[in-house]
């Protein structure tokens, strides 16, 4: 049951709700709790009755996709935000940003003025894709999908925090598409670590035929700030793509060290402009030294061998997961960059289990892909990665490994954080971030859904993860999203005595049906 209470504060030009949410805890560098702190509270946005269809469904208080962030010289600041209210066919009734002054022992809730929903709102029925990142100065910026439920407005919005969250101001509509042709998905913003009031918002923008029953092109827009967020450059193109070429997922990392950029996508060229078939699907990475003037031509990472993922006992039930994006991360004492990704190379394109890659030339050669998920008779998904100041790799992933032959009544789904040294190579026992739930009650939306991601950070020597479970018996509050910590030195006595981590010899051959979700889109969307 939800307890919560109310309380409006003034902040800019908009009046806020804040939504205290508090839980027994421990200090910020203690290990992680048993249970973990329930962060979201009641929806912001309850009542509010914008963007239905007569062929949608709202999940009300249901809550998908977390980001996270903090703040390296004030660590006790943490910043999420998430998807309220999920709808069926895309995006939410907004998006809702928790933010904690204690390292994570209390979280207030205030929504983002990106859609209509929200107080002072930009004029955009739904939200989706939130993203948030963290400047040297502190500065907090965010980046969200906004559209419409039934025309073709759409759009990528920014939003910034100047107090840690606890208000968010010079909320701008970086593009605003109103032509049917034209869908802008799969956004992040990267703050820049080394130039104070630097950021970089990237996303795709996918064109297709007048009436969108073909598809034609999708490159990777960028638009930045070099004044806080209180302005942002035109968007322009930093990925240009043939057609039948679409990029998604793109994310930037950024060198700590001396600002290099380097953004990750997944890059696909399809046979067709049904886009059911690749000719190829793959991770890329394009580097920018000159804080993101120019850009070098892409590299190839690793193929997507990712396949869609299902209830391993009922294949008809579909897990909307992050199968086909890339998760990237960087070791910001080395530069040693890395790549996590759902792929099928370990099982022979029966089910997705966690790989990833790395570099160490600056993401110009790449390793061999490694299994990071232990258990391995089970699909594994939704990685997320951060990599600590002494280069522990951390990543966060689901499992359905407590699944029993023949139930088809419950999916058990586990939530787990497990640790490398330095190269991501030697991945010991996993940690549970949380209770064991049940994925069935997670809300529909093309699939059962928790988000196409989920958040964690790295600050000093700890892990700190924001991510998403479902609940049972609460059709009201299908999903709730949930904060936890962890010290990497709690991985050293597994690290010390586990094998390397299992490598692939040979990639599995490029080329493969593309994962979609249904309802088929004509080119791959994460809304």
């Amino acid at each position: 049951m939800r307890t919560s209470t109310r309380l409006a504060v003034v902040g800019a030009s908009a009046l806020f709700l804040v939504l205290p949410v508090t839980a027994a805890s421990a200090a910020p560098d203690a290990p992680a709790r048993p249970h973990p702190l329930r962060v979201s509270g009641a929806s912001p946005f309850a009542g509010c009755t914008a963007g239905g269809t007569a062929t949608s469904t709202n999940f009300p208080g249901a809550e998908v996709e977390p980001s996270v962030t903090t703040d390296l010289r004030r660590p006790n600041r943490v910043v999420g935000a998430w998807q309220q209210d999920r709808w069926s066919d895309g995006g939410a009734h907004g998006i809702a940003a928790g933010f904690s002054a204690d390292g994570g022992r209390s979280f207030h809730e205030v929504p983002w003025p990106v859609s209509r929903c929200a107080p002072g709102g930009l004029p955009y029925d739904r939200a989706s894709d939130p993203w948030v990142s963290t400047g040297p100065d502190g500065t907090v910026y965010g980046s969200a999908l906004n559209f419409d439920a039934e025309t073709p407005r759409n759009g990528v919005a920014a939003t910034t925090s100047y107090d840690g969250g606890r208000t968010w101001r010079n909320t701008t509509q970086l593009i605003a598409d109103t032509e049917l042709a034209f869908a802008d998905d799969k956004n992040s913003v990267t703050a820049d670590p080394v130039r104070a009031g630097r950021a970089y918002q990237v996303w795709d923008r996918l064109q297709s035929s007048p009436d969108a029953t073909l598809f034609v092109t999708g490159p990777t827009l960028l638009s930045d700030t070099r004044d806080g967020g209180r302005t942002w450059s035109a968007p322009r193109i930093i990925v240009n793509t043939a057609p039948l070429q679409q990029t998604i997922g793109n994310v930037i990392v950024a060198d700590p060290r001396n600002g290099a950029l380097y953004n990750f996508y997944t890059s696909i060229l399809y046979t067709d402009a049904n886009a059911n078939q690749a000719v190829f699907d793959r991770f890329e990475v394009v580097r920018s030294t000159d804080a993101g003037r120019t850009w070098s031509q892409p590299t190839i990472v690793a193929q997507d061998t990712g396949v869609l993922d299902v209830d391993p006992n009922d294949p008809t039930k579909v897990l909307r997961t992050g199968a086909g994006l890339p998760f990237p991360g960087i070791d910001p004492r080395t530069g040693e960059l890395y790549l996590a990704y759902e792929g099928s190379d370990f099982t022979g394109g029966a089910f997705n289990q966690i790989q990833l890659v790395h570099s160490t030339d600056r993401g110009r050669t790449w390793s061999m892909p490694v299994r990071v998920n232990r258990d391995t008779t089970k699909p594994a998904f939704n990685p997320s990665i951060a990599v600590t100041r002494d280069g522990d790799v951390g990543i966060t992933y689901y499992d359905v490994r407590t699944l029993r032959p023949g139930n088809t009544t419950t999916l058990p789904t586990s939530t787990w954080l497990t640790v490398s040294p330095r190269g991501g190579t030697r991945f010991g026992h996993e940690r549970p971030l949380a209770p064991v739930f049940d994925m069935l009650q997670a809300p529909v939306a093309r699939g059962l859904f928790l988000g196409d991601y989920q958040g964690l950070v790295a600050f000093d020597d700890q892990f700190r993860a924001l991510f998403v479970t479902a609940n049972s018996g609460q059709p009201a509050n299908r999903n709730d999203v949930f904060f936890n910590q962890l010290r990497s030195f709690e991985f050293d006595d597994d690290r010390a005595n586990a094998p390397a981590s299992p490598q692939l010899a040979a990639p599995m051959a490029a080329g493969h049906p593309v994962v979609k979700f249904p309802p088929r889109a004509t080119a791959r969307s994460g809304r």
